[in-house]
């Protein structure tokens, strides 16, 4: 019966997800926490884990029993039947690659990563070069392999890894689409702006936490159950219901630090709203990175960047800093959080720019795989690209192709997420805005228990439920993404206020 091999393969994908839990927690320790000379220890411990799981994951009798299991789904509910196709979605990517090709990629990555630290600090590409070259060429191996087995094309292999069934071909429509609009919206934008006035003036980081722990709880972080640290690269790592934030501060701009806060914040809630009933499965992880990178965003663009947000922030700054004056009104906090600027630096971009940032990102990646651009030639391909999509060059490597860590990683097809994300963050949140009409009146008193009820409801308490992206904006919205609700949004705030 598949009901006795699917009740075997649940104890065994639980054990894989407490291993990924180990490794995620061991990756955040060495952005937040490990000294420099412990790194190759870490590389080890890390491969060690990649192999174990994936040795664990590719077992004969796993592959035998999800045959068994599927053959009779009829004994299945409908949460079990989702759960099944997770963990073969798992197998299928696990089993298409050897396993000493996935302890040399984790290796390779681990080296790259710590190269990066050591390059960007010296703005200095040739100190990567090499060590980038072995991650892409273990990249292209693996992208391969997986191609084979999934019967597609090698970057679709990388794409769905991070989302599945996502292919570049609508990733190509979608984009397209975006750039069909967005060179004339940024010029729009920058021709009726008016900038705010400027803040002076020295925010230690260690004010600038205390808010943002604040904000946090705010939004409903239980802190229980996460914590808030720094790192060279702001991200979200750990597990659910033990979620780790990093952000980075800069003592003369304290926006920079707390928007990132609240966008990993958002990240964060999503990991501790999953289904706490099916925690450790794959149905209760999250639904792929354009849904996690929407839930970051709902937060830090849609929320936290709306009147209402501001006028709850205002009084916060002045407390917490000790400020005075017009700079900090919400009405002037409105135009200094939703400028629009030409910037070389992705992180800080604003909503209106960023996709074109990604897009570059986009490009670049798949000519690297593709072999089309060598790897040497990247800091001229970046320069040259940032040239085309928003009229400006860094003014070095540092801020040029050295800004990013994903690579360094070998994270590979996941930049299309960041925009996918975006797209439908303004798609959700437009219909929260249309179920919830009180919602602004709410968050000026900063209460934000409508917004994270409407998202655990809608988003969050489905984990991989849905089988895929399209499918749970269609449960939550009426629509699969609509790059339209994009564009509705960034007229709405930047063109007609």
């Amino acid at each position: 019966m598949s009901l006795a091999a699917y009740g075997e393969l649940e104890p065994r994908f639980a054990r894989l997800s407490h291993l990924a839990g180990a490794s995620a927690v061991l990756h955040w320790d060495r952005a937040a926490m490990m000294p420099p000379g412990g790194a190759a220890a870490r590389a080890e411990q890390l491969a060690a884990l990649s192999v174990l799981r994936h040795e664990l994951l590719c077992q004969a009798e796993v592959g035998e029993l999800l045959d068994r299991a599927e053959a009779d789904a009829g004994d299945l509910d409908d949460w079990q039947v989702a759960n099944l196709r997770g963990m073969r979605w798992r197998w299928r990517h696990a089993v298409a690659v050897p396993a000493e090709l996935v302890a040399a990629r984790s290796k390779a990555a681990s080296a790259c990563e710590m190269a990066w630290r050591s390059a960007r600090a010296a703005d200095d590409f040739a100190m990567l070069r090499a060590d980038l070259e072995g991650v892409v060429g273990l990249t292209r191996e693996v992208a391969a392999a997986k191609a084979d087995w999934l019967g597609c094309a090698p970057y679709d292999a990388l794409l769905d890894g991070y989302e599945p069934a996502a292919r570049a071909a609508g990733i190509d429509a979608c984009f397209g689409e975006l750039e069909g609009f967005l060179p004339d919206l940024v010029a729009a934008v920058l021709e009726a702006q008016a900038d705010p006035p400027p803040i002076t003036g020295e925010f230690p980081a260690d004010r600038q936490r205390r808010l943002g722990r604040q904000l946090m709880a705010d939004l409903g972080f239980d802190f229980e159950h996460g914590r808030l640290d720094v790192s060279h690269h702001p991200f979200t790592g750990g597990v659910p219901g033990d979620v780790r934030l990093t952000t980075r501060y800069e003592a003369a701009d304290p926006f920079a630090g707390l928007f990132a806060i609240l966008h990993e914040c958002g990240h964060a809630l999503y990991e501790n709203g999953l289904p706490a009933d099916w925690r450790g499965q794959p149905v209760g992880g999250a639904m792929g990175m354009a849904v996690h990178e929407s839930q970051s965003l709902i937060i830090e663009m849609q929320l936290c960047r709306s009147d209402a947000y501001l006028a709850y922030l205002a009084p916060l700054l002045v407390n917490a800093f000790g400020v005075d004056g017009p700079a900090w009104r919400p009405d002037n906090l409105c135009r200094r959080v939703r400028r629009v600027a030409r910037t070389p630096i992705r992180v800080t971009a604003d909503e209106v720019t960023y996709p074109l940032h990604v897009i570059l990102r986009y490009r670049l990646e798949r000519a690297m795989l593709a072999g089309d651009l060598p790897i040497a030639d990247l800091p001229e391909a970046w320069r040259a690209g940032l040239a085309e999509l928003l009229d400006i060059v860094p003014p070095d490597d540092a801020d040029g192709c050295l800004q990013d860590i994903h690579w360094m990683g070998g994270d590979f097809g996941y930049f299309p997420t960041y925009t996918l994300g975006a797209i439908a963050a303004a798609q959700l949140y437009e219909t929260l805005d249309q179920a919830e009409p009180d919602l602004p009146m709410a968050i000026r008193r900063g209460d934000f228990r409508p917004l994270l009820e409407w998202l655990r409801a809608a988003v969050h308490g489905w984990g991989s439920y849905h089988a895929s992206t399209d499918e749970l904006l269609h449960r939550a919205t009426g629509r699969p993404l609509d790059p339209g609700a994009f564009r509705r949004h960034l007229e709405r705030r930047y063109l007609d206020n």
